[in-house]
């Protein structure tokens, strides 16, 4: 039972006890309840969104729709941050003198790329998006930052597959040999990232960003809960 549905199920839990208490505790009970109730569900409602596309809801499914520019993004940072020139010119000076059976190891590089504007950009396409005006009823940009570090770290596993993949090692050292070397790899590098790319699907960018983020956000509908209780119990002293 994930935090959403715990959450939710606590929230119904005081809107039931009020509805079975007398007095100013069935008032209290019932507003914690309806107050938390509806900041849970409305949360749970925005992330389902985010990836689900709800028929008569504009804007929901946005991940899906605006896949093309999460394509174009992780196209820009693998091809001008982890195989720029002159990283390939340094990879080059380093390894052309080495046996053929030397792996070569792209690590310190992945660890070394700033990872952000990935990041940055994800954040900007789903601020920009219909999406936006909604989840800003939940914190807006504030809400996805905590995101920032699972993110780039999932972000950063995949790279080193990609880049120590036997495939991908074959390839480069094959060039290795060739002249001139660096044009020649960039070339190689650029069809295979865009070969890939091509064969990227919405609902596959949908599941990328699943995986990496889902999880978090289903903290938003466990403070939406709190937050609302909270707001709820301050309103029943007040109003009663």
């Amino acid at each position: 039972m994930n935090k959403s549905v715990i959450t939710n199920i606590v929230a119904a839990s005081f809107v039931f006890a009020g509805m079975a208490t007398e007095g100013q505790l069935k008032h209290v009970l019932l507003t914690i309840g309806l107050f938390a109730l509806a900041g849970g569900v409305t949360n749970w409602l925005a992330i389902h969104m985010l990836f689900e596309k709800v028929p008569g809801l504009y804007g929901s499914g946005v991940i899906s729709a605006r896949f093309e520019e999460f394509k174009s993004g992780i196209y820009s940072l693998v091809m001008e941050q982890f195989f720029s020139q002159d990283n390939l010119d340094r990879f080059f000076s380093e390894m052309v003198t080495e046996s053929d059976q030397h792996k070569l190891d792209f690590s310190d590089v992945i660890d070394e790329t700033d990872l952000s504007p990935a990041f940055d950009g994800l954040v900007e396409a789903i601020m920009d998006s219909s999406f936006g005006s909604m989840l800003s009823m939940v914190g807006g940009e504030q809400a996805i930052l905590p995101l920032r570090e699972p993110f780039t770290n999932k972000m950063r596993i995949a790279l080193n597959e990609v880049a120590h993949s036997p495939d991908f090692q074959q390839s480069v050292k094959a060039k290795l040999t060739s002249s001139p070397v660096s044009q020649d790899i960039f070339d190689q590098v650029e069809h295979i990232v865009t070969a890939r790319l091509n064969e990227l699907t919405p609902q596959m960018v949908k599941e990328i960003i699943q995986t990496m983020i889902r999880q978090h956000l289903g903290w938003l509908v466990v403070w939406g809960g709190v937050f609302g209780g909270l707001i709820g119990l301050l309103t029943s002293q007040i109003t009663f």
